[in-house]
């Protein structure tokens, strides 16, 4: 079945609006727009397979802060007061951006682990590009794809009550990553709305309810408490209540969950950073999570909190802060921000690395930021540990950082721009340069000049210098996956030439894996070739794959007992002994248990067409206004087995015969905000439709996908 790749949906201009119908003032204000008759699925007749609409244009009900003025696309936001924050409703939340993807498992966990690292990520006041849930066209978007690395991230940003963006909530927990929002008061209207909400008990239990309803519902990991302004005697006796009574209920309603304090008050209520947990703000620390201290401190500071008895048994709850711009007298900063790691793991505390966007900020030249980012990480990874993903399988990454300058689809591309979504990024590989003898070197890095899904590929590049014989092994992956006893390996790669590439598994004896100096087995997997039974079961799954200027090498291996603890790519000079520089480009990698080599058998159900708005706008090619749909669509499907969701419309209605299938854009979750689709006038009929892509790449028939069908009329009362 053959479609048209339009992305109807996704941001590129901002287009003059005009007023529908006779009363157009042309005056590129946002068009008037009318809410659907039918604002939830559960008005919907599911019997029937048609919503009929009637095209009016009044003011939208969509609440503005959920929503693109223009455009209607759902974007993330935060919470300026505490009535807002008070106020706040289920009900009246924004269901885009409740991150749907898990905490995945790792090892070692954030329990287990005795010196942590944790991210905030403060960047030009936040809700940038990322506040768009469903994405959006962008040159040269910050990302962050190092999260091997890292323990806990923390979306910071000055709005009282910052709610993380779901798109890093996703990324982060594909990777097993911690996610805080921050809550923040200060200068005169955080005295005023500390004094409202800690003067009793019943006003913080209300505060402390709502941030742990906001957490359960956006689907993040819990809190950064930041007091920045003064307190009263009564409010700083509350503090400490209120901080306990939080993480209690954090604990209790979202597994995993944290509470960190910021260091900003002591106990006498002043305003007072000390840089240092001392016994003048130990009161905060023992009724939460950890504490986050100022970025001012000297080594002094840390070898006093060594010997401080109220630390004891904690360090690793004791998170030291470095702040990465090196304001103001504290140690390293910028790309010296490795000195003040070296400091802090010499104490055997933990880290915070406080606004690493620095790489991208103060940088002019935004198409160095990849290489800027993987400089400064590279420095620090002396002193940071890595994280293995522990799900079992499948294990699958085709690399994607998130961004990109076109978007993939098995090696061509379904969309022709620029391009930024979190969401879309999978479980990121191992980024470094090292060096071998006589000036041989292996660089990994993430490249977006060709991919085989979502923005870029995994590039092997190096030099193999003419006195190495044995092969170059590339670790892409460090892991912690129980295998099964008989698996199946997809490997797709670009290799130069005069060279051969050839997968390595590196495997413990599973009874002892908790032992980090476990003793690894060199695994290398049978290569099948086409004829086998496995690959024609796999590739009749998968449909025709068409790699077009791609490898795919299709490998098996039988197993007993094992846990499977490193990938890796083995590179081997073809030929005569010679200096050889080299580049393999890795487009995806999967691992399947092959037991579970079986077609789909869930159909798309329940998919509705919900809070449709209409709108008149101009496109770029053209000055004639035309009619706009916008509508939110919903429908279920089992999200651990789909990797995206394509979602289309097609023409049903008009003179000619009906339309093709034209795709409109990619879904992370079985929600999907159309915008800005230019439809016929009405009357018309159309037809929405979703069809699942599944993680293994297996097709799922056409009959098993979602189709809802939408007539419209003109409006004849007017």
């Amino acid at each position: 079945m053959s479609h048209t790749s339009v992305d109807g949906n996704k941001r590129t201009l901002r287009r003059k609006r005009k007023v529908g119908g006779d009363n157009n003032d042309g005056g590129g204000r946002r068009a008037k727009a009318e809410p659907s008759r039918l604002e939830s699925c559960l008005d919907q007749p599911m019997d029937s397979n048609s919503i009929h609409e009637v095209v009016k244009f009044i003011p939208s009900l969509l609440p503005a802060n959920h929503y693109d003025a223009d455009t209607t696309e759902p974007i993330s936001c935060g919470l300026q007061t505490l009535d807002e924050l008070l106020s706040w409703k289920r009900n009246e939340a924004n269901p885009f951006n409740a991150a749907v993807v898990p905490l995945a498992p790792r090892e070692p966990s954030l329990a287990s682990s005795s010196r942590r690292t944790l991210v905030s990520h403060d960047m030009m006041g936040g809700y940038l590009d990322d506040r768009f849930v469903q994405g959006t066209s962008s040159e040269a978007p910050y990302a962050f794809y190092h999260w091997q690395y890292i323990d806990i991230f923390n979306y910071f940003t000055h709005k009282m009550v910052t709610v993380p963006p779901a798109v890093w909530t996703s990324a982060a927990h594909k990777h097993g990553v911690v996610v805080l929002g921050t809550f923040i008061t200060e200068w005169t209207d955080g005295y005023t709305a500390c004094e409202a909400f800690l003067k009793e008990e019943e006003s913080y239990r209300a505060v402390a309810d709502k941030l742990v309803q906001i957490s359960h519902y956006y689907g993040f990991d819990g809190w950064l408490i930041n007091i920045e302004n003064p307190l009263s005697e009564v409010a700083v006796k509350n503090t400490p209540l209120f901080l306990r009574y939080l993480t209690d209920q954090m604990h209790e309603r979202v597994s995993g969950s944290l509470v960190l304090w910021y260091d900003s008050v002591i106990e006498t209520g002043r305003l007072n950073w000390q840089n240092e947990l001392n016994q003048s703000n130990k009161m905060f620390f023992d009724a939460c999570d950890g504490f986050f201290t100022n970025y001012n401190w000297t080594e002094q500071h840390l070898e006093g909190m060594k010997e401080y008895g109220g630390v004891q048994g904690r360090e690793a709850d004791v998170y030291i802060g470095v702040d990465v711009f090196g304001r103001g007298n504290v140690v390293g900063g910028m790309f010296e921000t490795n000195k003040a790691l070296d400091i802090i793991r010499k104490h055997n505390f933990s880290a915070a690395i406080f606004a690493p966007g620095w790489v991208y900020e103060c940088h002019a030249d935004k198409t160095e930021f990849r290489k800027n980012q993987d400089k400064f990480w590279a420095l620090l990874s002396d002193n940071l540990y890595v994280h293995r993903p522990a799900s079992p399988l499948p294990f699958i990454s085709s690399f994607c950082q998130g961004f990109g300058k076109a978007l993939y689809w098995r090696g061509k591309h379904e969309r022709d721009r620029s391009w930024f979504n979190l969401t879309a990024q999978e479980i990121q590989p191992m980024y470094y340069r090292t060096e071998l003898e006589d000036q041989g070197w292996l660089r990994s890095r993430g490249c977006p000049d060709d991919a085989w899904n979502g923005g870029c590929s995994l590039l092997l590049e190096g030099l193999i210098p003419l006195s190495h014989t044995s092969p170059v092994s590339a670790k892409i992956f460090s892991l912690h996956v129980p295998l099964p006893s008989k698996i199946l390996v997809s490997l797709i790669f670009k290799p130069s030439a005069g060279i051969t590439v050839s997968l390595e598994l590196k495997t413990a004896d599973a009874s002892l894996c908790d032992n980090q100096d476990v003793k690894l087995t060199s695994v290398r997997p049978e290569v099948l070739d086409e004829g086998h039974q496995l690959v024609s079961q796999f590739t009749q799954l998968c449909g025709n794959l068409n790699p077009d200027g791609w490898t795919m090498r299709c490998l098996q291996s039988e197993l007993r007992g094992c846990t499977l603890r490193e990938v890796c790519v083995s590179i081997q000079r073809r030929g005569e002994a010679q200096d050889t520089p080299f580049s393999c480009r890795l487009g995806q990698i999967m691992l399947l248990d092959v037991a579970s080599l079986q077609a789909p058998p869930e159909l798309v159900q329940g998919l509705c067409i919900y809070d449709v708005v209409w709108l008149r706008g101009t496109l770029p090619e053209s000055d004639s206004p035309c009619l706009h749909l916008n509508a939110t669509l919903r429908w279920d499907y089992p999200a651990k087995l789909v990797r995206h969701s394509r979602v289309y419309w097609r023409r049903l209605s008009g003179p000619d015969p009906p339309g093709q299938l034209v795709l409109l854009g990619r879904a992370y979750s079985n929600l999907f905000r159309v915008t800005e689709l230019a439809v016929p006038e009405p009357p018309s009929l159309l037809e929405l439709v979703v069809e699942p892509v599944m993680w293994k790449g297996f097709l799922v028939p056409e009959n098993q996908w979602g189709k809802r069908s939408l007539s419209y009329n003109p409006d004849v009362t007017k």
